[in-house]
């Protein structure tokens, strides 16, 4: 490996989908984090699996009112982000990107979380009892909802500014068809991460009919390669909307949640998540729907022109 793909920059997704808190803090934390398990020849899946695990363990100290506890599972949690972010700037670095480490980085989230919702259920349920269960299943609702469309926005935005290969941007009909070639006797583990994997990207195929419609376009009309202008246009207007991608995804959230549990008031997570978070993740939908059907209508005069 050469030492110019060993630079902060290689290891980058783009400037345009970093927020300032990753730029500043996670990035650069994950980036040694990446150089160090380089040099003990750890790869990216494992680097993913030690976040779940140490996800999972912080998610456990929010369930103890003592503030040592609470101080530490922010800490552990703090470690996993950096972690989760160190897999994905190693594999950059080293070409090492698989379809698994792309399934395993996305489900490692799902389990901190899992074990920070359960923990704060076990705490709050002596007093609230149902309520909370409640409260928690509808904010868990939300904070999948929210994070799926804020990953399928930004793989948009970087599949038309760096193509196929800067991008993870999947189509449901294409994972299908992988599916399909997948034996559950020669190959269970991938084939079950395989089939949620295709639940998640049709889940969010669902929410956007007008993005839909304008890649059927590009497909029919183009053959599936979008003029240059079109990218630039697309670009400039997708841009607007990816602080709104960055604020529902790890930093807003849990910034919110450290507050929540140094104040001592759990609850105060899950009513920002189906509350504030949702009210973003809608109008981000629906203004992304807006432009997209606005250039779905534009690529069809150009290519009858």
């Amino acid at each position: 490996m050469t030492d110019k793909k060993l630079t902060f920059e290689s290891t980058l997704k783009s400037m345009d989908t970093e927020e300032f808190l990753d730029i500043h803090f996670y990035r650069p934390i994950g980036y040694r984090w990446a150089l160090f398990f380089h040099k003990l020849g750890v790869t990216p899946n494992q680097i993913t699996l030690a976040s779940i695990i140490v996800g999972i363990a912080s998610g456990i100290c929010f369930y103890y009112d003592a503030l040592e506890i609470k101080i530490t599972g922010i800490c552990l949690l703090i470690l996993a982000n950096s972690y989760d972010s160190a897999d994905g700037q190693l594999a950059r670095m080293t070409g090492q990107k698989t379809e698994l480490g792309r399934i395993l980085d996305g489900v490692g989230g799902i389990f901190w979380f899992i074990s920070i919702y359960i923990a704060i259920i076990c705490n709050l349920w002596p007093e609230w009892g149902f309520y909370i269960l409640a409260l928690a299943l509808l904010a868990g609702a939300s904070h999948g909802t929210q994070t799926r469309m804020a990953d399928y926005y930004r793989n948009i935005h970087l599949f038309f500014l760096k193509g196929k290969n800067g991008s993870e941007l999947d189509n449901s009909a294409d994972l299908q068809q992988r599916y399909k070639t997948l034996s559950w006797r020669k190959k269970p583990l991938l084939k079950f991460f395989e089939y949620n994997y295709l639940n998640y990207t049709r889940g969010q195929e669902s929410w956007t009919p007008h993005f839909n419609a304008m890649m059927r376009v590009l497909r029919l009309q183009f053959a599936g390669v979008a003029p240059e202008w079109f990218r630039a246009e697309f670009r400039e207007k997708s841009l607007r909307l990816m602080k709104y991608t960055n604020m529902l995804s790890f930093n807003l959230r849990s910034i919110v949640l450290f507050i929540s549990a140094l104040c001592g008031m759990l609850w105060i997570y899950f009513v920002f998540e189906v509350t504030v978070m949702n009210f973003m993740m809608l109008y981000m939908v629906r203004a992304h729907e807006k432009i997209c059907a606005g250039f779905t209508e534009k690529l069809m005069k150009y290519a009858e022109s």
